[in-house]
């Protein structure tokens, strides 16, 4: 099976959706640590979310990352890149940038996957 759209299209969705949960957990983290503010509630929804988002990442990151036949470090990489504030969002580029000429080629001849 061939990259597909569909397989590029979830994986950068989730990728952004995990990154931003990230970057408010990591806001509230420092609001309720570092500000002592009482935030406990969103913080704990957000962890909560983030958390259950960030299985349903994994798993598009890795069928993303196995049909594009990548290594295991890169693999690797990508899986790990959600839980790092602001990660995400560069290893989405590097990934669209790297396999949205696989996914044009896939399109333009269907024989490919």
């Amino acid at each position: 099976m061939g990259m597909k759209q569909s397989v590029l299209t979830r994986y950068r969705v989730m990728a952004y959706v995990t990154g931003v949960l990230l970057v408010l957990l990591t806001i509230g983290m420092i609001a309720k640590y570092g500000l002592d503010m009482d935030v406990s509630g969103p913080v704990r929804v957000i962890a909560i979310a983030h958390g259950w988002l960030f299985v349903v990442y994994l798993v598009f990151a890795f069928d993303m990352a196995s049909k594009a036949k990548w290594s295991f470090g890169r693999l690797v990489w990508t899986l790990v890149a959600g839980t790092i504030p602001l990660a995400a969002f560069f290893v989405e580029r590097k990934a669209t940038r790297d396999l949205e000429p696989l996914v044009a080629a896939e399109a333009a001849d269907p024989a490919r996957a």
